[in-house]
């Protein structure tokens, strides 16, 4: 069991994760390339994965590198999650290039005592060789956009509605009662956080006033994660529950009653509550203006309010607009019997 110990400021200082972490979907994709579970959306996701790698090139280099790198073992390093991912992709990969030499013999030392370095790449890595650094986030980057880029839209969905459901806890009860309303695998016995943990990978965890941060993740499966550094920011990526959503669009006839463009701005403004007019234009490819007036006509409409703060207008959905895109039909997965690829 892994324990995480909280005072009263580490309460205060708590937090979900403010966008999809782009840095731990991928070591949870490399983990599920590497299993065979998930349930129906990831073994879809597989199938497609292994076509995309092969047909870019891609397979050898995330064999030798990218798998060994994140086993479904005890360890992996901690420089493959930097916490500068919150604050968008460009930042993350950026995070990557810049990790210090002596960080990544460091980790690598750890990862080879556990689960060894089969590749003659990764001891040029773990040397903080600056070409092999080059080409391990090169890979990364080609790997992100062959086979997660193509999920994204559903990846991010479904995290969108995992956060927002958090961030209602976190205002209407505070931290405790986020922490209370979390999944299965994390128990909130105040002050402790108790998060079931692999077998030999228990450990203790005190806060010490850094808060925490609580990351959802799409591809992280049965247990959630921590960072093994201790002085590294404490976060925890934890596996969301909330993996089937509805389609962007609330369904034909959402659509067909409001609009396409109009029921895709509703769906946008239900998952990220209190965005602003700038991202819904952004998210829908449209816009300033033509946001603007289809949230005007959804304002009037009574589905959403709008807030406006300094120079922004903030933008959440209503109850009746909330009911409206809640009874609304999804799309039914197809599911195939075919046998799932195996990159390993």
């Amino acid at each position: 069991m892994l324990r995480i110990v909280f005072t009263a400021e580490d309460l205060a200082l708590t937090r979900v994760a403010p966008r999809t972490d782009l840095m731990w979907e991928m070591v949870g994709s490399l983990h599920r390339l590497q299993s065979r579970d998930g349930g129906a959306a990831l073994t879809s996701w597989r199938r497609q994965a292994l076509p995309r790698l092969t047909g870019s090139g891609l397979l050898p280099s995330v064999r030798t590198t990218l798998l060994p790198l994140a086993p479904r073992g005890p360890y992996f390093p901690d420089f493959l999650t930097p916490i500068q991912a919150q604050l968008g992709d460009t930042a993350a990969f950026q995070a990557l290039s810049d990790t210090p030499r002596q960080r990544l013999r460091r980790e690598m030392d750890i990862l080879r005592r556990s689960s060894g370095l089969p590749s003659a790449n990764l001891d040029e890595l773990a040397r903080g060789d600056p070409a092999a650094m080059r080409r391990f986030v090169r890979v990364v980057t080609d790997y992100c956009r062959a086979v997660l880029t193509p999920h994204w839209p559903e990846v991010d969905r479904a995290l969108a509605t995992e956060r927002a459901v958090m961030h209602r806890h976190l205002l209407r009860g505070g931290a405790e009662q986020l922490l209370g309303h979390l999944t299965p695998t994390m128990r909130w016995r105040p002050p402790v956080l108790e998060v079931d943990y692999p077998a030999g990978a228990g450990r203790e965890i005190h806060l010490r006033g850094r808060g925490l941060t609580l990351i959802p993740s799409y591809f992280c499966r049965a247990n959630p994660v921590a960072l093994v550094d201790p002085a590294l920011p404490p976060v925890l990526a934890y596996p969301s529950p909330r993996q089937t959503v509805q389609n962007t669009t609330g369904g034909d006839a959402l659509a067909a009653l409001l609009g396409r463009k109009r029921a895709e701005l509703l769906t946008l403004v239900d998952r990220m509550p209190g965005c602003t007019t700038s991202e819904l234009a952004a998210r829908t490819g449209i816009s300033m203006s033509t946001a603007s007036e289809h949230a005007h006509v959804l304002r009037r409409a009574g589905l959403i309010v709008s807030i406006r703060r300094a120079n922004l207008m903030l933008h959440h959905t209503t109850r009746l607009g909330a009911d409206l895109l809640a009874g609304a039909p999804g799309a039914k997965a197809a599911h195939s019997r075919r046998r799932e690829p195996d990159v390993r």
